[in-house]
Parts: C-alpha cells; sequence; structure tokens
C-alpha cells in the first residue's frame, strides 16, 4: 500500500501545535487540530505509518483482553465504563469517518477466548455485566480450536489502517525524513533547524524523551508475530485468547491472519514457526502469503498514557502505552489531546492521565530488567540508556530488552526509544 510522500524540514518555524510522530496516532491527532482550524506541524523522523500502523492486524475494539475485572478492582465500576465508553466512542467516530475514506471498514464481533480456563472466563464476564457493558457468554465459536468458552462484543471493527491513512494524511500539514533530536523547552530541533510550538504533542510510540515523566519505569515493550495465510476455512469475527502469548484471529478478505507468540522484547520467541506450527494444525493446506512482527508499549495498569508529559512540562503531551490496541487507542487518544490543547473539558483525561500512580507490581520488574540490562557486561550498548543489546538470531537484529529499542545488523535504528543510529562499543 503506497502512502503520499511528504517533504522534510528545511527552515525554521513557528507553530501552535507541534505533533511528534507520523504513525496513526499522530495523524488523527493532526486530523483532528486540521478540522479545528488549528495551526500544527506534524513531523515524522522517517515515513509516516511505515511501523507500529503497518503492522498491526488492525482491530479496532474495546474488548482488550482479561482487563475489565482488573479495572472494576483497580479503579472501580464508574472508571472501568468510561474505558468501555471511550473506546466505543472511538468505534463510533472511526465509523463516521470511514464512511468517506474507503479502507475496507467492516463492523465485527470481537470474542475473548479460553482454552481450558472456563472459571476464570466467567469471572471476567460477571466484572464485565457489573460495570454495565453489553457482553455475551459464549460456547460456540467459528474457530477450529476447542475453546472451553468465550466472551463476544458486537458492534465492533476491522478496517485496513494504511488504506485509512493514505486518505486522511492529504492536506496535512506534514514533514516526513524530519527526526527530531532535541527538545529544548517546547523547542524542537529538527535537522538543524528550531521548530518553535505553543504546545508539543509526543507521539513517538515509546517517548523519548528520558527526563521527565520516566516512562522507560512506567512501560516496556513487548514483541509479538503475525502471519497471513490463504486457506480454505474462513473466520467470522475477531478473535483473542487469554493466555499471555496472546493468540490472535481474523479474516482479510481471502486470508486469515494469526497473530501471537509475543513476548517482552530482547527475549527468546519462536515467533513465526510457532504461528506457521499452529496454521499447519488447524488450518491444513494453507499458503503462507506474508509475515511480519510488531512491538507494542504495555503499561503498569494496562492503561494506555494520554495527556500530559509530567506534572512538571506544561504544554507537552504524550500517548503512548496501548497494550495492544493501538488502533482504537489512537482514536482516544488523539480526542483527549485534542481537547485539552483547546481548552475543553474531557472526561476522559483524568483516567488516562499520564501522572497517575506507579506503584504497581511491574514497576518493580521493569526496573530488575533495566539493572540487569545496565550490568551486563561486554554486549553492546544501546544508545538510549546504555543497556546491553542481546542478538536476535531470527529476525537478524540487536534488541534492548530494558525498554525494547532495535538495530539491524550494521546498527540502523529500527525501533524506539533511542533516537539515533549509533550503537555504543561494550564496556
Amino acid at each position: 500500500m503506497s502512502l503520499p510522500e511528504f517533504s522534510s524540514i528545511r527552515r525554521d518555524m513557528k507553530t501552535d501545535v507541534l505533533i511528534i510522530g507520523g504513525g496513526l496516532c499522530g495523524l488523527l491527532c493532526a486530523h483532528k487540530l486540521h478540522q479545528s482550524g488549528i495551526n500544527y506541524i506534524l513531523v515524522e523522523a522517517e515515513r509516516i505509518c511505515q511501523k507500529t500502523t503497518a503492522n498491526t492486524t488492525a482491530k479496532i475494539s474495546s474488548l482488550h483482553g482479561m482487563i475489565y475485572k482488573k479495572l472494576l478492582s483497580d479503579v472501580g465500576k464508574k472508571n472501568a465504563y468510561l474505558y468501555y465508553e471511550a473506546n466505543q466512542k472511538a468505534i463510533d467516530e472511526y465509523e463516521a469517518l470511514c464512511k468517506s475514506t474507503p479502507c475496507d471498514f467492516e463492523k465485527a464481533s470481537a470474542y475473548l477466548f479460553t482454552l481450558d480456563d472456563e472459571k476464570r472466563m466467567r469471572a471476567e464476564f460477571d466484572a464485565i455485566k457489573k460495570i454495565g457493558i453489553d457482553a455475551h457468554l459464549c460456547y460456540k465459536m467459528d474457530i477450529p480450536f476447542s475453546a472451553k468458552c468465550g466472551i463476544r462484543f458486537d458492534n465492533q471493527a476491522q478496517f485496513n489502517p494504511l488504506k485509512f491513512a493514505s486518505q486522511i494524511c492529504r492536506g496535512l500539514n506534514i514533514y516526513e525524513h524530519s527526526r527530531v533530536s532535541e527538545m529544548i523547552g517546547n523547542t524542537a530541533i529538527v535537522n538543524g533547524h528550531k521548530i518553535k510550538a505553543e504546545a508539543v504533542i509526543v507521539a513517538t510510540h515509546f517517548p523519548f524523551l528520558n527526563k521527565h515523566g520516566s516512562y522507560f519505569l512506567k512501560m516496556y515493550q513487548h514483541r509479538s508475530y503475525a502471519i497471513a495465510i490463504k486457506t480454505d476455512k474462513k473466520i467470522d469475527g475477531m478473535y483473542i485468547n487469554d493466555t499471555k502469548f496472546g493468540l490472535s484471529l481474523r479474516s482479510y478478505k481471502d486470508t486469515v491472519i494469526l497473530g501471537g507468540e509475543g513476548h517482552r522484547t530482547g527475549k527468546k520467541s519462536r515467533g513465526w514457526r510457532g504461528l506457521a506450527e499452529l496454521a499447519n494444525k488447524y488450518f491444513p493446506g494453507n499458503t503462507v502469503e506474508s509475515m511480519w512482527a510488531t512491538q507494542d508499549c504495555i503499561t503498569l495498569d494496562g492503561m494506555p498514557y494520554i495527556g500530559k508529559y509530567s506534572k512538571h512540562t506544561p504544554n507537552l503531551y504524550v500517548a503512548t502505552g496501548f497494550n495492544k490496541w493501538g488502533m482504537t487507542s489512537s482514536m482516544v487518544a488523539a480526542t483527549v489531546l485534542c481537547d485539552i490543547i483547546q481548552g475543553k473539558e474531557n472526561k476522559y483525561e483524568r483516567l488516562f492521565s499520564p501522572s497517575r500512580s506507579i506503584l504497581k507490581p511491574q514497576l518493580a520488574l521493569n526496573a530488575l530488567s533495566s539493572t540487569v540490562g545496565l550490568l551486563t557486561p561486554t554486549a553492546p550498548r544501546c544508545p538510549h540508556l546504555g543497556c546491553a543489546l542481546k542478538w536476535n538470531k531470527q529476525e537478524r537484529s540487536w534488541d534492548c530488552s530494558c525498554h525494547g529499542s532495535r538495530f539491524s545488523e550494521d546498527g540502523h535504528l529500527l525501533d524506539g526509544p533511542a533516537n539515533c543510529d549509533k550503537i555504543l562499543s561494550p564496556h
């Protein structure tokens, strides 16, 4: 899918809002500001929508795995419902936009299923009903697995995000090949030039500014894999299971997309080999059409960080930590951030605030991983914060298990938060 190309920053500039990052979230922020008549500039280090957005399974859903029982316990019934409501409104907004944006958008039911733990699935369903969400417990699903039971959300959706992006980006004030190398207050240094802004939105998947917000402790990156296969069997609906490896299924035209085999970036996995084994077992005679991998930012409590970058950075905002649900969360983030910037009240702002409590068990695990990475001797180092890089034989890349940066074999930056191509020499 080809996307329009945009020129790069070649002079000093001023704007009301600077958006850093040209994935779907950044594009939606630009679109909303454009519609509101607000002066903005979007800068992208490479090409728009060529990383996480290009590698998604493209589900637009509010059924985000085994999260609602946890939300009910952590933030209460009212806030758990707000989380659901924000995502449902995002689906509705996509539907309205896609009426004039050809992108294979279609409504579909979403399913969360278990192969062996009916009790746990029933507990999740009970929490969903207690929150007040319309859902169904079901025992028959259109998948070749022997599922014990599942939960169904109707009125969810799926689409082709690159087709969507190729339409929505037209007419927007976008600059490609324009990497932000430094931030001085609200002034960005881009290609040696200065962009001065009244407000800045950091939509770079994993935030690259380390001085504020402690995102390198509040998140880790999770890598997962996908294959698209041609098969006689079709899948009606979108499916995920309840395991940490995150098996995912959906149909797209004449293919079935299988995703999963997830792991913390820098750790080992069966990757595409594991998915191919599943495909051969449950879709015999299939043909693999394509395969890819993606990376997701995982937060401490399962909810995105959307809002002020930190308490000490006025007019600096962030959207990150989408926990594998980047399509829906991108729309939620764009709505919340554009309301905040325009001085409008948004009832979801407090729920997603990046300054909420970080006292969660995952914090200790993230800190431990960073410590191990920093103390590991001899290996090449990541330029982000100096952690050891590990060789990923399957994808032939250098991966950082601390914060998820990745580099090609010759040192080219593949994934942030590192912001340059220079791999550091071993200690």
